[in-house]
């Protein structure tokens, strides 16, 4: 190639005579210059000789010019409505490096940096030229020339006498070798949002699909089937959690009918019909942040307890908990876990509407209690995990006990969770305590924040000591019972989507 011809080569694509190097070719499937220069323009990274035996030498191509939709699926899939597996075969370019089978192992070790990663591909091949050598398939995008290999890389091929020499080879993918957010990507509308990720509850993938989402609904839920092992039912929620009991209707996209569910979390388990309870592994972390909290000897009181999964862990640590749900299935699972996780005899398990249970069982409780001898008492926790609701339910502690107040380091420390939209949203969870309980808190309280729900919404836990002005009747600045606000009945919706929730009248 002259000096002359390099120069328009770079004055119009950007590369030059080296990017046109290759070490080898069979004469019979050379390509012409010109076939060549717009190939290269257009995909750089699936360069292609010697397709005859689909194989050839790695052309030396710059990271500025590689292919960036190399392992993305073919473009005809666009739209699809009903799932085609078959429509997803394509062609692409692999390097690939060829070495002896007997150091094979050894070699895979000290590549693992650079060695091809996608599902369902095996990375390394027989030879199909010299039975007594492999192809190591390799990443495309981390692998251009020899000199992407590292320092230590290189040397492990000195040292086992391998050639850093590149080839080629063409590798057929298909529907298997695609990664779910990569089809979805492909036929979902351009330019609008993918879902690739879901709620995992056992054997069932929870989506909660958007509007334009919803004319793919059941090739989305197919391919989160295909594509996550032990996944055999894909559900959409279709309205809010608006219910007395916290369930939701939901459709079945793909597999299984059956929502009778096991779930492993921080080592415990549980058991459950999801269609009709509401459980969410997004908050594992909360209910081990709370276990954390609580010493052996503790009381727990778990005003809305759901299937269990604050009280059990607190029962295994060999605290006394008294655990409540109004749903009745709810509460017919807490009694089955109990006895699964072997908690049944620490457990005490109520039916019953949150303010009922907090002016009866945890009334009763705490007046027994906290006229204990001070060496008899041990710390009293309340836990209110109804975020959308919660902060209302504390005025049902106002003038609550009656009777000679307890020291204050003896009075009942709550978890109230709660939703926010603030731009400060520890102040304003606090203020909204502060105005339901009739006191400041603003140096006896700490906020900390669980998860972001959505945009500009987070969920938030507010921990403080119930006030002594609060809990106990005629002490200044409790307000008396008949002046309380009604709550009305427990319409416990999703306590992570905002909506309402209803508490019974007593």
């Amino acid at each position: 190639m002259t000096l002359a011809l390099e120069r328009i080569l770079w004055k119009l694509f950007g590369f030059s005579r080296r990017l046109l190097q290759v070490e080898w070719c069979h004469p019979s499937e050379s390509i012409l210059l010109f076939t060549l220069v717009p190939r290269l323009r257009k995909a750089p990274s699936v360069f292609l000789l010697g397709q005859r035996q689909g194989l050839s030498a790695m052309p030396e191509i710059e990271a500025s010019v590689r292919d960036s939709d190399l392992f993305s699926p073919p473009s005809d899939v666009r739209g699809m409505r009903e799932l085609d597996r078959t429509a997803f075969k394509k062609t692409v370019s692999i390097p690939v490096l060829k070495a002896r089978k007997e150091v094979v192992n050894r070699l895979m070790r000290a590549l693992r940096r650079v060695a091809l990663q996608r599902p369902g591909i095996k990375r390394v091949m027989e030879d199909p030229q010299d039975e007594d050598s492999r192809l190591i398939m390799l990443d495309p995008y981390r692998m251009l020339t020899a000199d992407s290999f590292d320092k230590a890389e290189l040397g492990a091929l000195k040292e086992l006498d391998v050639s850093p020499q590149l080839s080629h080879y063409n590798l057929e993918l298909t529907y298997e070798n695609f990664k779910s957010e990569e089809i979805l990507k492909a036929v979902l509308p351009e330019g609008q949002d993918v879902t690739s990720g879901f709620s995992r509850v056992g054997h069932i993938a929870h989506l909660n699909l958007r509007d334009h989402q919803l004319p793919f609904k059941q090739l989305i839920g197919q391919v989160m089937v295909d594509k996550n092992p032990g996944i055999t039912s894909a559900v959409n929620k279709t309205s809010n959690i608006d219910s007395t009991y916290r369930n939701f209707q939901m459709e079945v996209l793909c597999g299984e009918e059956n929502m009778l569910t096991k779930v492993r979390e921080n080592n415990y388990t549980y058991e459950f019909d999801f269609s009709k309870v509401y459980w969410n592994p997004r908050l594992s972390t909360e209910h081990g942040r709370i276990t954390e909290l609580l010493n052996p000897g503790d009381v727990l009181f778990d005003v809305f307890a759901g299937v269990g999964p604050f009280a059990i862990p607190a029962a295994r640590k060999n605290c006394t908990v008294f655990a409540n749900d109004l749903n009745p299935e709810s509460h017919k699972w807490l009694l089955h876990n109990c006895k699964l996780n072997k908690v049944d005899q620490k457990v005490k398990v109520f039916n019953m509407d949150g303010k009922d249970f907090i002016q009866g069982p945890v009334r009763e409780e705490l007046t027994l209690r906290l006229g204990l001898s001070a060496e008899a008492k041990p710390s009293v926790h309340i836990v209110m995990n109804l975020p959308a609701k919660a902060i209302e339910f504390l005025s049902v502690f106002r003038s609550l006990l009656d009777g000679q107040p307890c020291s204050t380091e003896l009075l009942p420390t709550v978890h109230c969770y709660c939703f926010s939209k603030d731009s400060n949203p520890a102040k304003d969870v606090r203020q909204q305590a502060e105005a339901v309980l009739g006191v400041s808190l603003e140096t006896s309280s700490s906020v900390h924040l669980v998860r972001n729900v959505a945009p500009n919404k987070e969920m938030l836990c507010i921990t403080f000591q119930i006030p002594t002005a609060t809990l106990y009747r005629n002490q200044g600045l409790s307000l008396q019972n008949d002046q309380e606000p009604p709550l009305k009945r427990q319409k416990m919706g999703d306590p992570f989507s905002g909506e309402p929730q209803i508490a019974s009248d007593s």
